[in-house]
């Protein structure tokens, strides 16, 4: 069989039923930046865009096997871990993509629903920081995740979130970018460490509601451009560029009467 030059990318994360967020904007995502997508499910959800009411964990061990079928058949160019639920599977994630450590691994911590309901156990926090930190190529949290693997107050300004980028940078992971959504003001700035360096990217606020699935959408996109060859700085670039375009052009889709998916093929589909 010939290689292709159509990368793969794994994600795993768990189920959103109405398609913004989770497994499915993952999929979505790695689809638009021109990447082949493959899933594997670490829970399932009962959720809409106002709110979720219901979380059911999968066995940590059928985890493993899913991801164990896919890499004993598939090359797996790059792998983006989204939600996790429990201590069990964090350490079942992690034992299995081990023997996996050449491949770029992008992490977004998701701890918390948009409507506030906890997507982590309390005791798997320190599971995803002594197991899943050390094997990440790229970890992306938002403010508040930030704050919970630090046991800090949450950042209020730039110079308080390039310190606790830093500080997670001793925890493992080889480039961290923490995002500046939930900051004050007009502007929405994230900032990169990696290979010792500090860039921080500029965003204005985009007046919408509709930012459901926006960090996973995000993680997935790295993941997909990381697979491609690109380093942190320039994948960070290339996919902020492509999620600020879905989050701009979200209104042309209408899905729920809360917080509405990001439009992910803006790029692709046309009247």
């Amino acid at each position: 069989m010939t290689s292709s030059p159509i990368r793969n990318v794994l994600t795993i994360a768990g189920s959103d039923p109405s398609g913004g967020a989770g497994i499915q904007a993952d999929l979505k995502s790695i689809s638009a930046r021109g990447c082949y997508g493959m899933a594997v499910i670490t829970a399932l959800t009962a959720q809409n865009t106002c709110g979720v009411s219901a979380v059911v964990p999968l066995d940590p061990h059928f985890v493993a096997e899913q991801i164990r079928m896919v890499f004993a058949d598939i090359r797996v160019d790059a792998v983006k871990i989204g939600m996790i639920a429990n201590a069990g599977i964090a350490s079942a994630v992690a034992e299995v993509l081990k023997p996996h450590h050449g491949i770029p691994v992008v992490l977004d911590p998701v701890m918390i629903a948009k409507g506030g309901a906890s997507l982590l156990d309390p005791d798997a926090v320190e599971a995803l920081k002594s197991e899943l930190l050390p094997i990440a190529t790229l970890l992306t949290p938002n403010l508040p995740e930030a704050a919970a693997l630090l046991g800090d107050p949450e950042a209020s300004d730039r110079r308080i979130m390039e310190s606790q980028a830093v500080r997670l940078t001793a925890l493992g992971p080889r480039g961290v970018l923490v995002k500046g959504g939930h900051l004050a003001g007009g502007q929405s700035p994230d900032v990169l460490v990696a290979g010792g360096q500090v860039t921080w990217f500029e965003a204005d606020r985009i007046a919408t509601r509709n930012t459901h699935g926006t960090g996973c959408s995000l993680s997935s996109a790295l993941a997909a451009e990381l697979a491609k060859g690109r380093v942190s700085q320039e994948a960070v670039q290339a996919a902020k560029a492509w999620l600020k375009e879905a989050v701009r052009t979200s209104n042309d889709l209408s899905v729920g009467s809360g917080h509405g998916p990001v439009h992910h093929f803006h790029g692709l589909w046309r009247d």
